[in-house]
């Protein structure tokens, strides 16, 4: 069987860039689809395109969405608050796929990254972020790596507060089902 490309990837393939940049591009446009909603906001789209697909427990697309975002800054200022924001997502994928361990490893890290920031950072409530994911280990801990805690019914949610031009920030949610 011979793979047939369009003449624009064969280009890519003949200048030595190759397969795996044909699978980054189909997945940045997948990423661009999911972010697109959020453009010309104050936040980054892909900031932004993260607590969407997160709260639509599509865990893994959280995951995508804000890589790109953190690769362009994973050594400056917000790399490993990114960088938690992607493990925390990816702890969630572990539970999706019944890999208990792998997910509390996860909670670990991302709580270790999200201990380096303020109790309010980007607009998140950091402080009850970390809580979500002690809650979340603790249970997983606390059932010797056992059960799963995560049903279909309490995903967490994260939220951003809004931004008001009196006062700041202003508002929050985070909700955490029983988790």
């Amino acid at each position: 069987m011979s793979l047939v490309l369009p003449e624009w990837d064969f280009r890519l393939q003949t200048q030595g860039v190759g397969l795996y940049s044909l699978a980054v591009s189909k997945k940045s446009g997948h990423i661009a689809q999911r972010i697109e909603s959020f453009q010309g906001q104050d936040l980054d789209a892909h900031y932004l395109g993260y607590f969407d697909c997160f709260n639509r427990q599509l865990f893994y697309e959280a995951h995508d969405v804000l890589e790109e975002l953190w690769l362009a800054d994973r050594h400056g200022p917000n790399g490993a608050y990114y960088k938690g924001l992607i493990q925390l997502a990816g702890a969630f994928v572990h539970l999706q796929k019944q890999r208990l361990r792998p997910a509390a490893a996860l909670f670990k890290l991302a709580k270790a990254n999200f201990d380096k920031y303020p109790a309010m950072h980007e607009r998140l409530d950091v402080k009850g972020v970390v809580r979500l994911i002690d809650s979340w280990h603790d249970e997983l801990d606390a059932a010797g790596y056992e059960f799963n805690p995560l049903r279909g019914d309490n995903a967490p949610r994260l939220g951003l507060r809004e931004k008001s031009k009196s006062r700041g920030e202003m508002g929050v949610e985070l909700a955490g089902g029983d988790g």
